[in-house]
């Protein structure tokens, strides 16, 4: 499980190859995110954050884009046939 610490130092991160964050606040197109998944596997592994504002200085502001994590992690697995963690995390209320 990921640490509130952890969340925060990503989120001061430079985004770039290993980070992308995703405003996303009501939805996001599963198309969409296998390419990221895919885009991030060419470069070696990495991250997408959602609820997140990607200017900086970044500000959590929560996501509705996948509701259930479970369902999504499978249909990665189902599109990829890689296991892709996918974590849903609460960082100030958010």
């Amino acid at each position: 499980m990921t640490s509130q610490e952890q969340i925060a130092e990503w989120i001061a991160t430079v985004e770039g190859k290993q980070f992308e964050f995703k405003r996303a606040e009501n939805n996001f197109h599963f198309g969409t995110l296998v390419e990221y998944c895919v885009a991030l596997a060419n470069e070696g592994g990495g991250k997408i954050i959602f609820g997140v504002t990607d200017e900086r200085p970044r500000i959590v502001i929560g996501t509705q884009a996948f509701k259930e994590p479970g369902r999504t992690q499978a249909g990665l697995y189902e599109k990829l046939k890689q296991h892709i963690p996918v974590e849903e995390l609460t960082f100030d209320n958010k």
